[in-house]
């Protein structure tokens, strides 16, 4: 008995539960901030170094492309550690059946998006 099976898969028409989609943005967010330290690090140390520097580094960070780009970190941040209290849950079983996965999943979404905007404004 042979099955007709694919020699490839069509990455594009493949659709993720939203589940799915909240892992794979955890793995992407969990990177980038694991990237972006060794960066925050060297401007820490910079930062310290002089008053000259410092205020170089606020005028950079004052440009609003700057802005956004911290923004996209601070979002990484905050849904990297929404999603790992969801993972949590999970793992705790206080988080059981697949109902409940696919609310979390739009809690996690949710609350990650409200969280960067009320902390940008207040930063901004």
């Amino acid at each position: 008995m042979q099955k007709k099976r694919p020699i490839h898969l069509a990455l594009h028409k493949i659709r993720l539960p939203l589940p799915g989609v909240v892992s794979i943005f955890h793995r992407i967010s969990g990177l980038l901030l694991f990237l972006a330290l060794p960066f925050f690090l060297v401007l820490l140390q910079n930062s310290l170094s002089s008053e000259e520097t410092y205020s170089e580094l606020m005028d950079f960070f004052g440009m609003p492309l700057a802005k956004i780009g911290l923004f996209g970190l601070l979002w990484a941040l905050l849904f990297h550690t929404c999603a790992g209290l969801r993972y949590l849950a999970i793992d705790t079983h206080l988080l059981s059946n697949l109902k409940q996965a696919r609310e979390s999943s739009k809690v996690v979404l949710l609350a990650s998006f409200l969280l960067t905007f009320l902390i940008g404004v207040r930063l901004w």
